[in-house]
């Protein structure tokens, strides 16, 4: 299969790279700059892609190019920091602007260029750089120029080595499409090879060369990720998959229930339940530090399933829904730094005791629901909202009480009933409830009251990665507050948040 690979040089755009290229139907996959690259297969590597970063190349410490990207003798393209270190690597001279330039600006473009082919001559880019190349490389010219940067972007068709000092994969690129797209096509020369049914395919002949005739045991939730993983394991091993339901205590409003009946009558797979909610709730009790609930719930996680597995036979992998976003945000991909842990990723002691099988960890959210349809899931459980590995823990700021977990749950019930009724369920991609740990001065009735504060979370994303907090109307908002504090106890205020990721993550904690 052709692949591009990106190296990461800590760009927060790097994954929006990776996407880009696997939007217009490319495999393409993120790799640190540290990296020994000669472990890659040479002919399936067919362009290399060099990402920005928050780094100057004129700081002895910093990153600097991999001369093994040479040595598979495919186009390269580097991106903002990536073109300051191809300027500097081939003697060009790389100096700090006294006009800086960040945001949309106006860009010339020279459309001879192979990776500007097609492009208007003047368009729109975001740029994001305090350096600047200052004097080209022998054997180099200028592509495209801007007011302040008159080397926007570099070419040598020789080496076959293209740079930009731009960001051609932000959305505020106009022609970023278009710009990678001849990159991909008309100068690396590779074909659109990834679809999720071509996917589906060798990931099950995987999954079957790998696990043979072994037993697989894989924790499920209910949500979109367990489940999908669950068909998929299912559709290539059968009943050697033993999917096992632990009820953690921190699950929404009678889950327990809706996953159990959903496997075993929709699903038709067979699930092993096991009540541990008491063993997580005493783990829990008086801890307040958000990372710590998440090592918490992901270790007693693998402790479960090491008990409930002796009560199998023979069990020998450990399934799990990873998905790309987690291994990225857990500090895990490339140079990216730790944003949280995800209980599948961070809470997985040394050694586990199982050979771990993660059929889902180079994909995105919107690929994974993707991959539920073609497997033939109803649209219901696809389009499924994502909910958190350490569930309410992490929706509750604070402690987690029994008492809490009952406020949560009544408001999280309330927040959707209200959003269905407004006919937006469909329009936000995720939406919840959270429970602060904040008490404020009420009035309810005559009497004075010292309750909780509740913040309702709505956000639009594809695939977790950035997300922008969705305008509920004001009206909705006012009803979802007026009953929350009239129908859920210790309550008497509700609040809007109304950021966006970044700066802010999805989830409170």
């Amino acid at each position: 299969m052709d692949k591009i690979i990106v190296i990461d040089y800590g760009s927060q755009y790097n994954q929006l790279l990776v996407r880009r290229v696997r939007d217009l139907g490319v495999y393409s996959y993120l790799i640190d700059n540290k990296n020994d690259l000669s472990t890659l297969d040479k002919n399936e590597v067919k362009g290399i892609i060099l990402s920005g970063g928050p780094n100057s190349i004129n700081d002895a410490k910093s990153p600097r190019i991999n001369p093994q990207i040479f040595n598979f003798n495919v186009p390269i393209l580097g991106v903002c920091y990536g073109m300051q270190a191809l300027a500097s690597y081939f003697g060009g001279k790389v100096e700090e602007n006294v006009v800086k330039e960040y945001g949309n600006i106006e860009v010339n473009f020279d459309n001879s260029s192979n990776l500007l082919e097609g492009v208007n001559n003047l368009s729109q880019v975001f740029m994001s750089h305090s350096d600047t190349v200052t004097n080209l490389p022998d054997g180099f010219r200028g592509i495209c120029s801007s007011q302040q940067c008159k080397f926007a972007g570099m070419e040598n068709r020789e080496k076959n080595i293209f740079a930009l000092q731009f960001h051609p994969e932000v959305r505020d690129t106009v022609e970023g499409e278009r710009i990678i797209s001849n990159f991909l096509f008309k100068i690396c020369g590779v074909s659109k090879n990834r679809s999720i049914d071509n996917w589906i395919e060798d990931k099950v002949k995987e999954i079957k060369q790998i696990v043979r005739n072994e037993k697989v045991l894989l924790g499920i939730s209910g949500g979109v990720d367990s489940s999908v993983c669950a068909v998929l394991i299912h559709k290539a091993i059968g009943d050697q998959l033993y999917p096992l339901f632990i009820n953690h205590g921190l699950l929404r409003e009678n889950e327990e229930n809706l996953v159990l009946d959903s496997f075993k009558n929709k699903l038709g797979i067979k699930v092993y339940y096991k009540d541990a909610s008491h063993l997580f709730l005493k783990e829990l009790k008086g801890v307040t530090v958000p990372e710590k609930k998440r090592k918490i719930v992901g270790k007693l996680f693998v402790d479960v399933f090491k008990e409930e597995a002796k009560k199998l036979d023979d069990i020998s992998f450990l399934a799990q829904g990873t998905l790309y976003t987690d291994i990225v945000e857990s500090g895990k991909g490339g140079n990216s730094k730790v944003i949280k842990s995800h209980h599948n990723v961070g809470g997985l002691p040394k050694e586990l005791g199982f050979k771990l099988l993660e059929p889902l960890n180079e994909l995105y959210k919107d690929e994974v629901r993707e991959l539920g349809r073609k497997l033939g899931l109803d649209e219901a459980f696809v389009s499924r909202q994502p909910f958190p590995g350490p569930g309410l823990s992490i929706r509750i700021i604070g402690s987690v009480t029994k008492k809490k977990l009952k406020i949560v749950r009544k408001a999280d019930v309330i927040l959707h009933e209200e959003i269905e009724k407004a006919g937006l369920n469909k329009d936000i991609w995720q939406y919840f409830a959270v429970l602060l740990n904040t008490k404020t001065v009420g009035v309810m009735g005559d009497n004075r009251t010292y309750f909780y504060t509740i913040a309702i979370r709505a956000v639009n994303s594809i695939d977790g990665m950035t997300a922008k907090f969705y305008r509920i109307p004001f009206d909705v908002l006012e009803k979802i507050s007026s009953r929350i504090v009239n129908e859920v106890p210790f309550v008497n205020k509700v609040v809007y948040d109304i950021t966006s990721k970044p700066p802010s993550t999805i989830e409170f904690e």
